[in-house]
């Protein structure tokens, strides 16, 4: 649930989508401690050839610094070992490339907004209490319950601390995880969980709404009042912590929206359509952005983004500032969209409306290459990897304003062909319907 909960957890999260149940999964059996798997020889080269071992002794001396217990880091040890596999995965996995049509069809079905509405009926009063408490509404929390872990049916099946420990004696985010394994400690030693039963994702995500461990130290509240703060097993401490994570972590503007489907023109300045833009609703609505059903937007000065996560022929939303907490959660735009989309489904609001026609998609090699020509144009796109992040949106945008093109920073074919600096004909595009 930070910065780089994208670039660790992508796998884990299309996964969710297949869990077939939307009831708590029960408290995990507690597994024997995993045995020791031996280290890659690369992965201390980081560490100036210290072995795990070193390494670890290192760790332990930082955790009772920062205060954990001798006690706590005893109950630990038998948990804290290496597996060269948790360390394949983090390096081998690939970010998804969907159309966002595609992955909020399946995220955001009508079943997981009916069970999100069902939840919030389930736990009424903990969800008052968070709304009057934190300003964050039941329908926000619940999208973000549902997506995670589908209310607690698929939290993960790995131990916590071995993915902690062995993403941490790999140098490529070593510092993050080693701050990640002294505060999963920390949880052990204020008693929230045990070691036995802090079972996860592998990329070391705990409970129903996948903290990492440092964001579990810093926001989980005992909503329940048993003592502790319990997000793999207590449904109100877990609404209680996301709620407390989204108002003070994320900043939540309370009484304020997030995200509503808009109608826009045809001759929209598609220059402003970007995150970074915002206007008065009454200057967009000037410009004839509408509600989807031809209804004038209030004509008021609330500033708002006009997103469009498939360029001038897909959906259109207008983007509150509140939608910043969605890109805060997860920096994937298709993810936060989704997840802004499915908060606005378990409030009330219709479906969105399909587009007019099949949007037209770059097929993965022809992205690939026109990543390749952006950076050849001297632009930052982070990795080619034929996948639409939010660099590649950016420089598509910059490539479009140049040339004469809708800047709606979708990639198109005549892009490509005009960054390839060829007058050849349009070749067809692969379409989605």
């Amino acid at each position: 649930m930070l910065l780089t909960r994208c670039a660790i957890a992508t796998i884990a999260l299309v996964a969710c989508s297949y869990a077939a149940s939307a009831q708590f999964a029960p408290p995990p059996a507690r597994p024997a401690a995993p045995k020791a798997t031996a280290p890659s020889p690369r992965a201390a080269s980081c560490h100036n050839g210290a072995s795990f071992d070193r390494f670890l002794a290192d760790v332990k001396q930082q955790a009772l610094a920062a205060g954990v217990s001798q006690r706590a880091i005893a109950e630990a040890s038998p948990y804290l070992v290496y597996d060269q596999g948790i360390v394949n995965r983090d390096r081998g996995q690939r970010v998804f490339g969907q159309l966002f049509t595609e992955f909020a069809g399946r995220m955001a079905a009508p079943y997981r907004m009916q069970s999100g509405q069902q939840h919030i009926k389930q736990y009424a009063a903990a969800f008052a209490r968070a709304e009057k408490e934190y300003g964050v509404p039941p329908a926000v929390i619940a999208a973000f319950w549902g997506l995670e872990s589908d209310f607690g049916a698929n939290m993960g099946n790995l131990p916590t601390l071995k993915s902690l420990v062995s993403l941490a004696y790999d140098c490529r985010r070593s510092e993050m995880f080693v701050n990640e394994t002294i505060a999963a400690l920390k949880i052990i030693d204020r008693g929230d969980l045990h070691p036995d039963e802090m079972i996860g994702s592998w990329a070391g995500e705990l409970g129903q709404t996948q903290f990492l461990p440092v964001h579990y130290v810093n926001y989980a509240v005992d909503y329940d009042g048993d003592g502790r703060r319990d997000l793999l097993h207590s449904g109100a401490d877990v609404i209680g912590s996301t709620a407390n994570y989204i108002a003070t972590g994320l900043k939540w503007r309370r009484g304020e929206p997030w995200l509503e489907e808009i109608k826009v023109p045809p001759n929209l300045p598609w220059e402003k359509t970007d995150l970074t833009v915002r206007e008065p609703r009454s200057t967009w609505a000037q410009l004839g952005v509408t509600y989807p059903d031809g209804r004038p937007l209030p004509n008021d000065n609330l500033p708002a983004s006009v997103l469009l996560p498939m360029g001038r022929f897909g959906p259109a939303f207008m983007a509150y500032a509140n939608f910043a907490a969605y890109t805060e959660w997860n920096n994937s735009l298709i993810y936060s969209t989704t997840a802004g989309y499915l908060a606005t489904r378990i409030a009330g609001a219709p479906p969105m409306r399909k587009p007019a026609a099949p949007v037209a998609q770059l097929p993965f090699n022809e992205l690939k290459q026109l990543q390749q020509l952006l950076v050849q144009a001297g632009f930052n796109v982070g990795k080619i990897d034929g996948v639409l992040g939010q660099q590649s949106r950016t420089a598509v945008k910059a490539m479009q304003i140049k040339y004469g093109l809708p800047a709606d920073s979708w990639p198109t074919a005549e892009l490509l062909v005009r960054m390839r600096g060829s007058t050849a004909q349009v070749q067809p595009q692969a379409t989605v319907r």
